[in-house]
């Protein structure tokens, strides 16, 4: 904020000291209005308008970006709220899992071959020894 003020306190004085310099007097003619005035006031006049212009020009993109943002955050809101109830409820489901799970530990789950070969098949047996042919 500090910056912004030292700033424009040095543009004010750059646009003081150039008016001081520039004091000549020009004609503008637009169509058919003409204005008589000093060099710095006319090009003073021109900036402004050109700021104000481009500000006009500017403004969609940036309350298009204000709005994208604000609803951007109110999503990440809600999904951070949805996180931490499912994270509850995960906590929930952990809690009753454990009450449900006997003491003494359940014996691990002995895991099958997922093939079986071909000679397997046909002996009917799995301690079949395998040989060279």
């Amino acid at each position: 904020m500090h910056l912004m003020l030292i700033l424009g306190i040095v543009f004010a004085i750059g646009a003081v000291v150039f008016a001081l310099q520039n004091n000549v007097a020009v004609i503008v003619s637009i169509a058919l209005w003409q204005f008589e005035g000093s060099l710095a006031l006319v090009l003073l006049v021109a900036l402004g308008l050109g700021v104000l212009i481009a500000g006009l020009v500017s403004s969609p993109t940036v309350i298009r970006g204000q709005w994208v943002a604000s609803r951007l955050r109110h999503q990440v809101a809600e999904l951070e709220e949805k996180l931490s109830q499912q994270q509850f409820r995960n906590n929930e489901l952990a809690a009753e899992l454990a009450k449900l799970t006997p003491a003494t530990g359940m014996p691990e789950p002995v895991e099958e071959k997922p093939y079986v070969g071909f000679r397997e098949m046909l002996a009917g047996d799995d301690d079949v020894k395998r040989t060279s042919i």
